[in-house]
């Protein structure tokens, strides 16, 4: 064991005085835990579907059900349990236990008698509070609206090259980009079942879905319903389309339509303006425009003639950044576009890089403004500072200059030297790190247009600020603590994405209306479709929210899916073999380990391993500390454990490693058997240090966390301060750990993978952790469903001397030194492992052996003579509120302990190695069934579609006129008027086509531009907006000369100087909804510029609804029509 620490502080030798020292009672060689083992009643329950492991006895179990979901999140904390733990002289025994104990007997168990029964468990007290209670789940979670799940959230693992990355929404699908394509999900199909086995992991529960061919990653998506495409842009730097309507009964991949390569590097965001052309921004502040006159010739060529339509468009493209540089001096930034807005209200196009902004106009492609985060006007935006100095180059000029350092003190004063100038430029590093976050604690995120025409902008430390449509910054709110990483707006409602996994929902003027956490990691992307507000989260699940929640149809939904709980839930069983071992440095035979490991793993699912002391010396200890700082961890020798452990379990025969982690000289690794693997993943790692000032791993933890049948399990190694009465260090030292956890993946994760974000939760949640309520700060160690320490913990035995416990342990009676366990009475008192469970300790101390001597006769006879202590254990928490808890809804894992002991035959270290196993039983949802009982209520309960039919409504308004004529230069006025008393209207104009008019005065075919885009002759202000109770818009049509390089008439390119004269019509679409409208009502406007005096002849024959309003009118009559006053009301249902 590693005993060179600082010197004890007063505290701990005052802790040491106050425990008391019990009078020694009458020796009894019987075990305390047998005396207390009862029978009990005996119970009939239903037999639980066993897959995971064949091998395994399979017991009986109650008619209980599982949990919510993989995302589950904690809820206010359950006040039923009480802070009152078991005396110190109680050991429970659930009714769980017992009735394992009968059915494992009943299924004729192992021939291993102590396998045949569970072990009374010590509680210890303090678990009912603050970050020590249990969490709490629920069959539908309360603290949230019920949620369409498209696509249940799936391994990291089956994700690797596979992970989505954004989504949008056309009128009856949902696409999704991915890193190798895309695919969409048809709205008509979202509450049927999973296609299970014929698709590939992580999609077996998802509805079902198309796909495209592979491609590079996507970066972008665009829908463009003018055209029926959707465009995105790809890592590749290409800008591809895909076609909307593809066959529903083609189940072989879709391939792209049109394509070109548009930047070098990544396509970061892609936008339709108001006229249809189409912008595309990337890294260095790239801004490429590419004219809708190009592509829409390249649309038309034939599928042959693909790379002439390639290289038309590829060759059109008009470089922004190239225009606004003058002598080598850039107006806007270089950083990277992170993404790029059109406003339709006012034809303008916002685009933001992480600490600036640059408006233009989407008519003339003129930069307007740069202003920056702050709304400060820049006229020039300086090229980006160079990198710091890499944190390498800190960290060796402080350990040369600590190995220069005089050699006076000797070994033991230059190691301390080392070693504490490892841990300051470790603080010095750290901090630093934290100042360079700070300043870029504004960088923007994402943007959004409200239906008012504002913008509204997210950053990184959860600022959302509001911008008017000129780049005036108007007001800011801070909400959440996080970051903000995607908006969506729908009606007049703004959705805004955090990496925390919330989403909250405000008003058009900033307030907050509701929030709930809809999944557990960042969630990357939101869009509306279908009546839902679909949420992307980093991990790859997909989400759909009601727009009427919060409201009273969540209530309606929790209540009736609740009531169908046993049509989705299932129970699991599986067994986990957890060992420690301090192996003071040394190395371990095979056989030691088959005896330790090998010899308990035949029906066991998962192993997890915790070692401490693998390699120790200042010298080591100060690389580890560097390596920490830069990002590397692990050492051959820890290698090499690893793979001597896997040997002694059969690895990638029997088991495969999922991952590791190590600490200095602490180290963590975990198996779990093959046929166990499709239900195990997610597996992160973390790391805590507590020597030397918290910066050096000598004492500390090390953990893993996984996801076991869609709950989570988290493992932790820890090795606590050394000495008999640094009680008071042992217990900061756990406390500092469980507060401390944070889950990453680390680099020795195998399969590991990364996709969106990764760390920023953890990141961010560590700088913003003052200023949160602790309430509402979450711990990666309270949030799991089961929580597992092990490890050197180093409590001893105090008020008894050696000879004494020699003497009280040769005679086997563990139950009076049980009363001089320090680790005991301090869980008793609630001051560590708080809430926690030990199973009752039936074996001889662990602590400390003269190494290669065998039995009891081992230990420690030197000079110090060190009293025998149970130094390694295992302690754990489960779901479980009490001394008895069933598996169920409320309860997803329920573990008991079978066996929990030390292997005394291992000589290799001055420690003995400790083995403990669990049987978990761990409720879930089988999330495909579950996605149809939510179908069934939202289709068929009356209550549900009567106030799905409320959302249908939208307010009466009407129009001035149907037809409007405008000579050059020429502005007619519209006027849009809400005859509604309560509801506020929400309008936005588009134009359905343009055509030109032939001298016989027939209207050719309408040719929509790029997403509805206006013709460049046309310029319709507002184009969108809000229409109050009972009051009216007036929207300016106006007609401005403009022209393009190249115009097409009748498939001829006309050179600019050739002006087109004839007349051209074109449609504008008023589309209105309601404040929270599930469907709109539309009018339709004929615009008509014409070039001659000559009487014309308008048919508006597109307005179905209208009979007759075709006729010959003059120019003078219809200038009188476009003026006239509240035409009927034309609209119709969409």
């Amino acid at each position: 064991m590693d005993e060179h620490t600082i010197q004890d502080d007063d505290d701990d030798r005052d802790a040491l005085a106050g425990l008391s020292s019990a009078p020694t009672p009458q020796r009894n060689i019987h075990s305390y835990s047998q005396q207390l083992r009862a029978p009990s009643a005996q119970k009939r329950y239903h037999q639980v579907r066993n897959h995971s492991l064949d091998d395994i006895p399979k017991p009986l179990d109650h008619n209980y059900y599982n949990n919510d979901s993989s995302d589950d999140e904690f809820f206010p904390h359950s006040s039923s349990l009480s802070n009152n733990a078991p005396s110190a002289e109680e050991y429970i025994i659930t009714s769980h236990s017992q009735r394992l104990d009968q059915n494992l007997s009943l299924d004729g168990g192992p021939d291993d008698p102590r396998q045949c029964h569970t072990l009374p468990e010590f509680i210890g007290a303090g678990g009912g509070t603050g970050i020590f209670k249990v969490p709490m789940r629920a069959t539908v979670h309360p603290g949230r609206p019920p949620f369409l799940e498209l696509r249940p959230h799936p391994l990291r693992e089956t994700q690797v090259l596979k992970f989505l990355r954004n989504i949008a929404c056309t009128d009856t699908q949902l696409w999704a980009g991915q890193e190798c394509g895309v695919r969409f999900w048809r709205f008509q199909d979202a509450y049927e079942p999973g296609l299970g086995a014929k698709v590939r992991r992580g999609d077996e529960d998802a509805v079902p879905f198309q796909e495209s061919t592979n491609t590079s990653p996507t970066m972008c998506l665009l829908v463009d319903s003018g055209n029926r495409l959707v465009w995105s842009g790809h890592k590749d730097g290409k800008i591809r389309t895909w076609k909307m309507d593809q066959p529903a009964d083609d189940t072989s991949p879709f391939k792209e339509g049109l394509s070109w390569q548009a930047h070098r590097g990544p396509v970061l965001s892609l936008i339709m303006s108001s006229y249809g052309d189409l912008w595309s921004g990337g890294e260095g502040g790239a801004i490429k425009i590419w004219p809708w006159e190009s592509i829409e010739k390249s649309l038309s060529l034939r599928p042959e003639e693909k790379h002439m339509a390639a290289l038309l468009v590829e060759r059109s493209f008009i470089d922004l950044k190239n225009q606004v540089t003058v002598n080598g001096n850039c107006s806007i930034s270089s950083s990277d576009i992170k993404c790029l807005i059109s406003d339709h209200v006012r034809a303008k196009v916002w685009c933001s890089q992480p600490l600036s902004f640059s408006l233009w106009d989407a008519r003339t492609k003129e930069l307007l403004k740069v202003f920056n985060i702050d709304g400060q006007i820049e006229n020039r935006v300086d090229m980006p500072s160079g990198q710091d100095q890499p944190v390498e180059d800190e960290m060796k000029v402080k350990f040369v200059s600590s190995s220069k350092k005089e050699k006076s003190g000797g070994f033991l004063q230059r190691s301390r030297n080392a070693i504490m100038g490892a841990a300051d430029a470790v603080r010095r590093v750290a901090t630093r790190g934290a100042g360079a976050f700070v300043e870029d604690n504004k960088r923007t995120e994402a943007l959004v247009l409200s239906a008012d025409g504002m913008i509204w902008s997210g950053c990184t430390n959860g600022l959302l600020v509001q911008w008017d449509g000129n780049g005036s910054r108007l007001q800011e709110v801070n909400h959440h603590p996080c970051a903000v990483q995607c908006f969506c707006a729908f009606g007049a409602r703004i959705y805004v994405g955090y990496v925390s996994g919330t989403v909250q929902v405000m008003d058009l003027e900033g307030n907050l209306i509701a929030g709930w956490v809809a999944h557990n990691g960042p969630v990357i992307k939101l869009a509306a479709g279908d009546g839902f507000i679909f949420s992307l989260a980093s991990h790859g699940g997909l989400r759909g929210w009601s727009i009427s929640s919060p409201g009273p149809i969540d209530s309606l939904l929790r209540s009736h899916l609740a009531e169908k709980e046993s049509n989705y839930s299932i129970q699991d069983n599986v067994r986990i073999v957890v060992g420690t071992w301090n192996v003071g440095q040394g190395r371990a035979s095979q056989e030691s380990l088959m005896s330790w490991l090998g010899s308990v793993v035949s029906d066991v699912g998962i192993v997890v391993v915790g070692l401490q002391e693998v390699e120790m010396g200042a010298g080591f200890l100060a690389m580890s500390a560097a390596k920490e700082t830069v990002g590397l961890e692990g050492s051959s020798i820890g290698h090499w454990w690893l793979d001597t452990i896997g040997k002694a379990l059969d690895e990638n025969t029997t088991f495969e490693r999922m991952g590791s982690r190590q600490l200095a000289g602490l180290l963590i690794s975990l198996w779990v058997r093959k046929n166990l693997r499709m239900h195990v993943g997610d597996i992160d790692a973390a790391a805590v240090p507590c020597g030397f000032g918290r910066a050096i791993g000598n004492k500390g933890g090390v953990g893993l966390r996984i996801r076991v049948f869609d709950r989570i399990m988290c493992f932790v190694n820890c090795h606590l301060a050394a000495h008999l009465e640094a009680v008071n260090r042992r217990n900061a030292d756990f406390d500092h750990i469980y507060r401390n956890m944070v889950f990453t993946r680390s680099s020795n994760l195998l399969n590991n993978a990364a996709a969106g974000v990764s760390t920023a939760v953890q990141t961010l949640r560590a700088t913003n952790a003052a200023g949160v309520n602790a309430e509402e700060t979450k711990l990666d160690l309270a949030e799991a469903d089961m929580v597992v320490f092990c490890g050197d913990f180093n409590y001893r035995l105090f008020g008894i001397s050696y000879d004494e416990a020699r003497d009280f342990v040769s005679q086997r009676c563990f139950d009076w030194l049980r009363e001089k366990d320090q680790l005991r009475a301090e869980m008793k008192a609630g001051k560590v492992f708080q809430g926690m469970r030990e199973a009752l300790i039936r074996f001889p101390p662990t602590y400390k052996f003269e190494r290669h001597r065998p039995g009891l006769a081992g230990y420690d006879s030197g000079e110090k003579k060190r009293i025998p202590a149970w130094c390694d254990r295992v302690i754990y928490r489960d779901n479980k509120l009490g001394p008895v808890s069933e598996c169920s809804l409320e309860c997803p894992i329920v573990s008991s302990i079978l066996l929990y002991e030390a292997c005394m035959d291992v000589t290799e270290s001055d420690h003995k190695p400790v083995r403990c196993k669990f049987h978990s039983t761990i409720a879930h949802v089988d999330r495909s069934v579950r996605r149809q009982a939510f179908g069934e209520i939202i289709q068929s309960n009356e209550k549900v579609r009567s106030l799905l039919d409320e959302l249908r409504y939208v307010p009466e308004t009407v129009v001035s006129t149907n037809n409007i004529v405008l000579q050059n230069q020429d502005t007619s006025i519209l006027r849009i008027t809400n005859k509604c008393e309560k509801e506020k209207a929400i309008f936005k104009i588009i134009c359905e086509g343009q055509s030109t008019v032939k001298d016989d005065e027939e209207v050719a075919d309408y040719h929509p531009r790029g997403s509805f885009g206006l013709p460049r002759w046309l310029e319709v202000t507002p184009a969108a907006g809000i229409i109050k109770p009972e009051q009216f818009v007036e929207v300016s049509v106006h007609h401005e000369e403009f022209h393009t390089l190249e115009d097409l008439v009748d498939g001829i390119p006309q050179n600019w100087w050739c002006e087109d004269t004839r007349d051209k019509e074109v449609i504008l679409t008023v589309f209105v909804q309601g404040s929270c409208s599930t469907e709109t009502t539309s009018h339709q406007i004929h615009v008509r510029h014409c070039f001659s005096a000559k009487t014309v002849r308008i048919d508006s024959k597109s307005n179905t609804h209208r009979k007759g309003q075709g006729g010959s009118l003059h120019r003078s009559e219809l200038r009188q029509l476009s003026s006239s006053s509240d035409a009927t009301d034309d609209s119709t249902r969409n």
